[in-house]
């Protein structure tokens, strides 16, 4: 017997919607800054939580990709991240003429990965993934993108290759992107940094004595969340922009 198919799109918005809760909703377009002249503008929530939207990725296994971007075109947050995830698990579990095809749609639709938890839900299993063997160029026209979600893209993929024990590229990637104003790439370079140095300290340290004057605070702050008091002190006394 073959498996189930998954529900439709009006199904799985019905779901969503049954899942949401109105006061979720509005703490969530406070958390995502989705009033006018916030990062999240013009978001739209239902008000699920993350595992929930999880566990009806799982049930949506198999979903056409043409489905899936219904779901991605949707100004509701939750039907975005209802998607990645569907991609992210097409991309774990396919073989490799389908992570083409996944990798390819996703930069297809990069667009509609617009807020920073669909960017780190998603750019490191399927953009740092599909680079792992590849020519890893594309991190760096994505980090030279306008668009601050494709820069935290090209920041986050790197996740993947700090989990195996490769720190190049998001050293990297974060020296070109020092001078960034956006406090979203502040906070995704430092926590890369930070996971850097979990892995290799010495790398840690080496970017840091070269460049911590350079470095936001928010920036700064992440990459010495881990270090040892009195050398965390050290770096943050360095003389930095605000």
């Amino acid at each position: 017997m073959g498996a189930a198919a998954p529900p439709s799109v009006e199904q799985l918005r019905a779901r969503l919607r049954v899942a949401g809760d109105a006061g979720r909703a509005r703490a969530l377009h406070r958390f995502f800054q989705a009033d006018p002249g916030g990062y999240g503008a013009g978001d739209t929530f239902v008000g699920v939580r993350v595992p929930d939207v999880r566990r009806l990725a799982r049930a949506a296994r198999g979903l056409a990709l043409d489905d899936v971007a219904v779901l991605l075109r949707s100004p509701v947050h939750e039907e975005r991240l209802l998607a990645l995830l569907v991609l992210v698990d097409a991309y774990a579990r396919g073989d490799g003429a389908t992570r083409d095809v996944v990798f390819a749609f996703y930069l297809a639709h990069v667009a509609q990965v617009n807020n920073w938890d669909l960017v780190d839900a998603s750019a490191p299993y399927v953009v740092g993934a599909h680079l792992a063997a590849r020519d890893r160029g594309l991190l760096d026209d994505l980090a030279a993108s306008p668009s601050v979600w494709e820069r935290r893209i090209a920041v986050l993929a790197t996740f993947h290759f700090v989990r195996r024990g490769e720190g190049a590229d998001t050293l990297r990637l974060a020296a070109r992107l020092l001078a960034d104003r956006h406090p979203l790439i502040h906070k995704a370079v430092g926590w890369m940094l930070r996971e850097v140095g979990k892995r290799d300290p010495g790398a840690l340290a080496r970017f840091l004595d070269a460049h911590a004057g350079a470095m936001p605070r928010t920036m700064l702050r992440y990459a010495v969340e881990r270090l040892a008091p009195a050398e965390r002190q050290r770096y943050m006394r360095a003389d930095r922009p605000g």
